[in-house]
């Protein structure tokens, strides 16, 4: 059965560095898929690489400028891009621009938060788990 999720009913999450809401997940009833919508001002404090075990995301970049750094590389990115990030690669986004960095993410499982793990910096090898 199809559902209109309006913005304001959404989550907001605690993610370092940025605003993030959670569109679609499992609260929202959803299967097989998440979709989060993250807004990095310029000039933010940056959250640390992450990872998610087994899953891949893809990036798409609705607004503005910034650098999506991976285990494989460093990666210019602005409005109507993607990346796509393996499963297992560390990485990390960050607002390069003078405006907000608006980038929705979208994972293929309903929750994403048992396969995350953050890293405290680029230098670490592992996270907490």
């Amino acid at each position: 059965m199809a559902k209109v999720i309006v913005l304001k009913d959404t989550r907001a999450m605690n993610l370092p560095g940025r605003r993030a809401r959670e569109l679609v997940g499992v609260e929202a009833g959803a299967v097989k898929s998440t979709v989060r919508l993250v807004e990095i001002e310029p000039g933010e404090t940056v959250r640390g690489p992450h990872v998610h075990h087994d899953v891949e995301e893809s990036i798409h970049v609705l607004a503005g400028e910034g650098v999506t750094r991976t285990d494989s590389g460093e990666y210019p990115v602005a409005a109507g891009d993607t990346v796509l990030v393996a499963p297992g690669e560390r990485h990390a986004t960050y607002n390069t621009g003078t405006g907000v960095l608006r980038l929705l993410c979208f994972f293929p499982v309903n929750d994403i938060r048992p396969a995350t793990v953050e890293f405290p910096s680029w230098d670490e090898t592992e996270g907490p788990r």
